[in-house]
């Protein structure tokens, strides 16, 4: 088991440790569950969907890098595949707090790039802010999207964003999660390959402003990350912080990235390279490579 959960672990009921044991402790543990996975759970412990979510929110919250504010969110995405997604936030000493991962942009994320196609719900330990509450809006799941606290009866989306603006006002066909690929041309090595796929199916629908990166982990591990443009602009989640929240997530260090490309078009209405190269700086990769979309 990755030692960011020992404590958060050793605060669940028995009957749950005793069913999440094997699956904390698998070598290739990711933040997620698989519905197979969540069925033998519930099998065991007695707990539904929703409890269950709840009962996981101190692992989720585990996860999370908040050396500026030391408060950690949790959240958990249900797919309409029936996996669980955990997210948590991402906050980065020596950058742009704007280069800080909400946790609901987190499990979303990670449910997208996990190849999720929709969500049905997200279940968080505090109540979203108003950031989170219009990033979830540009979902393909729109207002519809079940959001569960502690202590509150469920809810949707359109009660905490009510009167909402989004993609649909902006008569935008294609929302995040929606399948999307704008068929760029995949070359290179693996780690350029993998930001040039991820360019290629990002969501940028108002500015088509395509891009990707791709981090090699200290193991070789490659996580890539695709831009999440929104139709209020600032909450949209750039391709680095897609990618850092993936291999965060999956128990790398983000301090022990050996290599990053970002694939973009030099001309693009949204330019991505400062910020990334910034950002990739105070976490100690130098090693960045920029691969133009033409």
């Amino acid at each position: 088991m990755h030692p960011r959960f020992h404590a958060a672990f050793a605060t669940l009921p028995s009957a749950l440790q005793t069913a999440l044991q094997p699956v904390l402790s698998s070598a290739d543990f990711q933040a997620f569950l698989t519905p197979m996975q969540i069925a033998d759970i519930k099998s065991q412990t007695g707990l539904d969907d929703q409890q269950l979510a709840f009962s996981l929110l101190p692992l989720a919250a585990a996860c999370a890098v908040a050396p500026l504010s030391n408060f950690n969110v949790g959240a958990v995405a249900r797919g309409t595949s029936g996996h669980l997604y955990f997210g948590a936030n991402m906050e980065f000493v020596s950058a742009t707090m704007q280069q800080t991962v909400h946790a609901e942009q987190s499990a979303v994320t990670h449910a997208w790039l996990r190849g999720e196609k929709a969500l049905e719900a997200i279940t968080v330990n505090y109540t979203p802010c108003g950031h989170c509450r219009q990033f979830m809006n540009e979902l393909n799941s729109g207002t519809a999207l079940g959001i569960n606290l502690p202590g509150r009866e469920p809810a949707t989306l359109a009660d905490y964003l009510p009167d909402a603006f989004g993609p649909r006002d902006l008569a935008i066909k294609t929302l995040l999660m929606d399948e999307i690929d704008h068929g760029l041309v995949i070359k290179g090595d693996p780690l350029s390959q993998a930001a040039l796929e991820a360019a290629s199916r990002s969501h940028a629908p108002y500015t088509q402003a395509w891009s990707g990166v791709a981090l090699q982990a200290a193991d070789g591990t490659i996580f890539a990350g695709r831009y999440a443009e929104n139709a209020a602009f600032n909450p949209s989640l750039p391709p680095l912080q897609a990618a850092l929240n993936l291999l965060s997530l999956s128990g790398h260090d983000v301090f022990q990235i050996q290599r990053a490309v970002l694939a973009e078009a030099p001309d693009a209405k949204v330019i991505q390279r400062q910020a990334t190269l910034a950002t990739l700086q105070a976490l100690g990769c130098a090693n960045v490579t920029t691969i133009p979309l033409v």
